[in-house]
């Protein structure tokens, strides 16, 4: 007798390859579009399946958990992060959560240093000039003077995998590596980035020429860099976030940014998502990029193979490999 497959509802495009095997395996149901569905329609997509592929652009709270019914058993999420999904809710519900670690590491550390170098060495004001015909005069001593990499101190604040990441390319810069994590490293990690372990967050902003902010959006870190934690920062210094926008309080960095309290900041994400300052948008020592950290070829078909991973290992009882743990638990 065969085996029922699982129903599968993808709230967004995906990789060809990926949507292929995906249908392969599963009572796969894809989109024809990629408008991110509606709240409504989100709700009648829990509904109809076993597995929901959700993707950072769908927020499932507990409202929206319990209008989903008891078939819904497993949210396989295209993604790492999962601070729009209410994980606890979820369980509580009977529904499983997994995630796809790993996968976009390398990606979101390379956008990191391109961020860091775009600043560092004005190449915004400088494509800017090229591009106005008859405004650049030609080679000068003292002109578009940026910073050096080498020496700068580097404060990661969150040292997982992709803070990690992060540190070993900015070392191998020549940048000197100092880190604040809730746990710290093992030795074995710490050695060979020569890296300093801060206790205090307070005392490590202080100190740092730049600031790459790495880790996830929890109700602990909400505005972990606020107005106060941003005053202490030195004015030469530079703050990249490729982690979550909720991480700083992003009027505050404005406003610094534009007073020449901070020399400026690398931002891939923002806090109120594409609702963007235009104030932010506006300034010269501001590079921005649209949350493209992980936007490679290579990620979006690795994040594709470890959410099946996922699914399959589900499909076949036993427990998904990349399981999201709730807070708490």
């Amino acid at each position: 007798m065969t085996k029922q497959r699982l129903s599968v509802v993808l709230t967004r495009r995906l990789p060809d390859a990926v949507e292929t095997r995906m249908a392969e395996l599963f009572d796969a149901r894809l989109r024809d579009d990629d408008a991110p569905l509606s709240r409504d329609a989100l709700a009648d997509a829990m509904r109809s399946a076993d597995i929901l592929v959700p993707t950072l652009t769908d927020v499932i709270d507990a409202p929206l958990l319990g209008q989903a019914g008891d078939r819904l058993k497993l949210i396989a999420n295209y993604g790492a992060g999962v601070d729009h999904i209410d994980v606890g809710a979820a369980r509580l519900c009977g529904v499983l959560v997994s995630n796809t670690p790993g996968a976009t590491t390398d990606d979101t550390a390379d956008m990191t240093l391109a961020l860091m170098l775009a600043v560092l060495r004005r190449m915004p004001e400088g494509m800017a000039l090229m591009r106005d015909e008859g405004t650049w005069a030609g080679w000068a001593p003292q002109a578009l003077l940026g910073r050096r990499l080498r020496g700068l101190r580097l404060g990661v604040l969150g040292m997982g995998r992709i803070g990690q990441a992060v540190a070993a390319r900015a070392r191998a810069f020549g940048m000197q590596i100092h880190y604040h994590n809730r746990r710290r490293l093992h030795p074995g990690l710490e050695a060979p980035l020569e890296a300093t372990h801060w206790d205090s967050l307070d005392r490590m902003v202080a100190r740092v020429d730049v600031l790459s902010i790495n880790c996830p959006h929890t109700p602990a870190t909400f505005h972990l860099m606020n107005a106060r934690r941003l005053h202490l920062m030195q004015p030469h210094a530079v703050v990249v976030n490729t982690s979550r926008g909720e991480v700083v309080d992003e009027n505050a960095l404005t406003r610094m940014l534009r007073a020449g309290e901070l020399a400026g900041a690398g931002l891939d994400v923002y806090e109120r998502g594409r609702g963007l300052n235009p104030r932010l948008r506006a300034l010269p020592n501001v590079v921005l990029t649209p949350h493209t950290a992980s936007a490679t070829h290579e990620a979006r078909l690795e994040m594709g193979e470890r959410a099946i991973l996922n699914m399959r290992t589900f499909a076949d009882g036993h427990r998904p490999p990349d399981l999201v743990i709730p807070q708490g638990h």
